[in-house]
């Protein structure tokens, strides 16, 4: 299982939000690029990178900011938040992201999710981003009434072939991650899933291992040292 450390970009810093809340934000540098660059050295192998601006205002903010993450980097890049369009997809990919990761457009726009993956088959990821087992869209704010592992499925049929799943409720909460909808999911749909939200301790990585979790994506606990970064990736 990779163990991946999360990067949220608000106004040019490093922050991180309380279940998406954007107005219980806690920044943790006003460098990005150096924040990345100290996972890296710490053993990454991956680093997941959020535009949280972008996924709020329907469009790529901090693309300067995450370009020099991508160019500075030498693991991959995967990157989510404001990405509408297969315009910003090329952008991304052409500035050395590895990944998008496709939320809001996914659930507006299937076709957008069709054409991406035809054209980019495995860099492209779909955000599952649920509160109460249903999908939230616009930065978490709006809730659509679509289950969770109704929209993965059709997201499947368009050729997705790995999702990143929150549970929003746990997120940036550093409880422990909802292991009953991960199981679920992963059951349901036996395709790679990152799991996202909530993850406190070492034990919930052996957890999510278990759970047949292909990643885990790391924010608040690394930045608060709750769990030692070269601890999990050795584990």
């Amino acid at each position: 299982m990779e163990i991946i450390p999360a990067i949220d970009i608000r106004g040019g810093r490093c922050v991180r939000l309380f279940q998406g809340d954007y107005a219980q934000e806690t920044v943790y540098s006003d460098s990005p690029v150096d924040v990345a660059l100290k996972w890296q050295s710490m053993g990454a192998q991956r680093l997941h990178v959020v535009d949280l601006d972008g996924a709020r205002d329907g469009e790529m903010v901090n693309f300067d900011i995450i370009s020099q993450i991508a160019q500075s980097a030498v693991v991959p890049v995967q990157l989510g938040g404001g990405i509408r369009d297969m315009e910003s997809v090329r952008k991304l990919l052409k500035a050395g992201v590895d990944r998008v990761v496709l939320g809001t457009a996914a659930v507006e726009n299937p076709e957008f999710v069709r054409e991406a993956c035809r054209n980019f088959s495995e860099s492209i990821v779909v955000s599952l981003d649920a509160r109460n087992g249903k999908m939230a869209v616009k930065g978490w704010r709006e809730e659509t009434g679509v289950a969770v592992i109704d929209f993965a499925r059709q997201m499947m049929d368009l050729g997705v072939r790995r999702f990143v799943f929150t549970d929003i409720s746990r997120d940036g909460t550093l409880t422990e991650p909802n292991f009953t909808a991960l199981y679920e999911l992963i059951q349901a749909i036996k395709t790679p899933v990152i799991a996202s939200g909530g993850i406190a301790r070492l034990s919930h990585l052996k957890i999510l291992k278990l759970l047949g979790a292909s990643a885990a994506i790391l924010g608040k606990s690394i930045y608060t040292g709750a769990i030692d970064l070269k601890q999990a990736l050795e584990l």
